[in-house]
């Protein structure tokens, strides 16, 4: 590749894009919004929060030193990553932590990154997440969805226009923070039937002796936040369209 081809490389990947009209931001909100609350789109869309939940816990892991054996993705929406070292302390507890504040925390730097009209740069970022995550697969029901959600990241990426490219990161990013707090209160729910025994809280009740219940709500509160704080971000465009700001 010439330089001049690096120099526009470069450009596309770093360079801020234009600011996205205030109703496109709107209705990419209102879209992810009701694909969290609807059962048949949530079904489908929760793929994208159990990527980022196992995502989480296998980051944690590798940053705290623990062996990462690998990351499976099932069907029906769940997940499973295994790794290895001691079963208690702090890289345990942050390991079992990350999960259900991933996809919130994900969305967060989303947010970051769309303020500042960054939206190329956001959906590279994301392939290349997403492609390292793909190594540590180890089911083809896994490898097919993330190879697939890396399809289309790409392709939106490179191929499509500036708005289409907009209004694909902002329904994404949306959709992390908004859906990133539905997990928590299903969470609650199956646990409260019994039928999560061995979740992430209880298993972190497990390792520090805080009741279960105490990490749930954590996991709300860090999400509910994230949500919060994520919202404004995006709201950046619509603040200015009334002559407000973010900051």
């Amino acid at each position: 590749m010439s330089i001049d081809g690096l120099t526009d490389l470069w450009d596309r990947l770093f360079g801020a894009q234009p600011d996205p009209p205030p109703l496109l931001v709107l209705i990419t909100g209102i879209v992810a919004l009701l694909v969290v609350l609807t059962r048949l789109p949530w079904r489908i869309g929760r793929n994208a929060i159990t990527i980022a939940h196992e995502g989480g816990h296998a980051l944690a892991a590798l940053l705290t030193g623990r062996r990462l054996h690998g990351i499976r993705l099932h069907s029906d929406t769940s997940g499973l990553t295994l790794s290895a070292g001691r079963p208690t302390g702090p890289g345990m507890v942050l390991t079992l932590l990350a999960g259900y504040i991933a996809p919130s925390l994900v969305g967060l730097a989303g947010a970051w990154l769309l303020g500042g009209n960054r939206i190329t740069l956001l959906l590279w970022i994301a392939v290349a997440l997403l492609l390292a995550m793909l190594v540590m697969i180890r089911n083809v029901f896994g490898i097919v969805s993330i190879v697939v959600t890396t399809a289309v990241v790409l392709g939106v990426s490179w191929y499509a226009e500036p708005d289409v490219q907009a209004a694909f990161a902002y329904t994404g990013v949306w959709f992390l923070l908004i859906g990133g707090v539905r997990p928590v209160g299903e969470l609650q729910s199956l646990r409260s039937r019994g039928r999560m025994p061995q979740s992430d809280a209880d298993q972190l009740a497990g390792v520090t002796r805080v009741p279960a219940l105490v990490w749930v709500g954590l996991f709300g509160v860090v999400n509910v936040i994230a949500l919060l704080i994520g919202a404004l971000l995006l709201a950046g465009p619509i603040l200015t369209e009334f002559g407000l700001s973010v900051g």
